[in-house]
């Protein structure tokens, strides 16, 4: 089960851009577009693939992270890694069982890893469900249980399962709660794990798609993607769900306390705006948004930063490509997230994981950056 990948040559790759450097030599930051003044000297960690959904443990040493990098997984569909950013040399060690599809690993406070995967029904990939020409969709399997084991891969035990999806987990920083998303209630909602009690409490309970929940730095809130149909649009969705579909064209974002009461919606922008996460002050969310994509053309994928009462957007990136899945430190020094950027502007559909030195107060070098 357990697996070790080290790639030979990618020291001279990371080299030079060590997080959180005295000097910031603005020329060697290739990876850094004009205009993201909040962040610095930007790394690649993966080069190749689609890798996706990295998130930081809870002492910033490592990072977990599902890929299809055909160099580090060839089984087929997304597997569990873990790696050290920091390492000289980067290793990806295997944390699921190689086995079925997995998704949305996390770490919990004591070190172990949760994931979803479909492994407990079938070792293969699974099928996807038929979808109807021009229509863009996320599969549901119903197979996905919630795993965890040890950061080694080994002791892989259910930790959240049944007949249904049981996915999209993440875990409260005082180690109380999970938050998961399930179609156990017949709709995609949100629940509530106690990890000392097994208790659930379902937290939401409109109709629509419920997903990808992340907890506040006090343990007292979340915030999430939801997507609140009406009409024909309702009715749309319900038969997706039957097929074991949802499609995520207009999603927006909610916070709610920790029981699921004071819900509040937080942005209202057209398109898909989803992959939320709070700033370390709890105050604002940093976000990934369509919402400015040309129209007619391929989507454009942006972070953004946004209060939690919904007032004063900011754009954070501008590689005008793909950039998603943000993810701060937990002592708020460094930002985690995925892109299609490319150190010559290229156009990719790889999908790497990027770590930046988060700026919060922007300085004359950041600033001038590029001067957009």
């Amino acid at each position: 089960m357990h697996k070790l990948v080290i790639l030979a040559g990618l020291t001279a790759l990371v080299a030079g851009c060590t997080p959180g450097s005295a000097e910031y030599d603005p020329g060697a930051d290739s990876l850094r577009f004009a205009g993201e003044v909040n962040l610095r000297n930007i790394r690649q960690l993966t080069f190749g693939g689609n890798n996706a959904e990295a998130y930081w443990s809870f002492d910033d040493e490592l990072l977990v992270f599902q890929s299809d990098w055909s160099a580090i997984n060839d089984q087929g569909c997304d597997q569990i890694f873990v790696m050290d950013p920091d390492a000289a040399a980067l290793d990806y060690r295997l944390v699921s069982t190689g086995k079925g599809r997995t998704t949305c690993g996390y770490f919990m406070p004591d070190g172990r890893v949760l994931y979803a995967s479909t492994h407990g029904e079938h070792p293969e990939c699974p099928e996807s469900p038929a979808m109807q020409p021009g229509i863009y969709a996320w599969p549901i399997h119903d197979s996905y249980d919630i795993f965890g084991a040890k950061p080694d891969g080994t002791d892989p035990k259910i930790l959240i399962g049944g007949p249904g999806y049981d996915a999209e987990a993440t875990v409260s920083p005082d180690g109380r709660y999970v938050v998961f998303t399930s179609t156990r209630s017949g709709d995609l909602d949100l629940w509530r794990f106690d990890v000392s009690t097994g208790d659930v409490l379902q937290l939401t309970d409109e109709l629509g798609y419920d997903g990808g929940a992340f907890f506040s730095p006090d343990s007292k809130r979340i915030v999430w993607r939801a997507s609140r149909p009406h009409g024909e649009a309702a009715g749309e969705y319900r038969r997706l769900l039957e097929s074991g579909l949802v499609q995520p064209g207009a999603l927006n974002l909610y916070t709610a306390d920790v029981d699921g009461s004071s819900v509040r919606q937080v942005t209202d922008l057209p398109g898909a705006n989803w992959a939320p996460f709070f700033h370390p002050s709890g105050e604002k969310i940093i976000f990934a948004s369509n919402h400015d994509s040309p129209p007619g053309g391929r989507p454009i994928f942006s972070l953004y930063m946004i209060g939690v009462d919904g007032d004063g957007l900011v754009r954070i990136t501008w590689s005008d490509t793909f950039d998603a899945f943000p993810m701060f430190s937990f002592d708020g020094t460094r930002l985690v997230f995925a892109s299609n950027r490319t150190v010559d502007r290229a156009p990719s559909r790889d999908t790497n994981i990027f770590v930046a030195d988060w700026v919060e107060h922007p300085e004359p070098a950041d600033l001038e950056f590029g001067h957009r």
